[in-house]
């Protein structure tokens, strides 16, 4: 998927739990790691501004996008890490 989310990146920024996050943000955490591990279809903008205010953050803080690879053989070879 061409948006990457860097969750776990603010968490550990902020050296915050999962469970503390998800309680603050008042989503639970099975939701918390569904969104975290970009498997979530959709974010609602409350959600989203739960969580930049809970991690002291702005959206693109959270939030990557990449485009899609146009070639087959690109979507094999892994990702460059920032």
């Amino acid at each position: 998927m061409p948006i990457e989310v860097d969750i776990d990146v603010m968490l550990a920024r902020r050296k915050m739990s999962v469970g503390e996050l998800a309680e603050r943000v008042g989503i639970t955490p099975a939701n918390l790691a569904v969104l975290k591990n970009g498997r979530a279809k959709a974010v609602r903008f409350a959600t989203l501004a739960a969580l930049c205010e809970a991690l002291d953050c702005q959206p693109g803080d959270l939030l990557r996008w990449h485009p899609a690879p146009t070639d087959p053989t690109e979507a094999l070879e892994p990702a460059a890490q920032d």
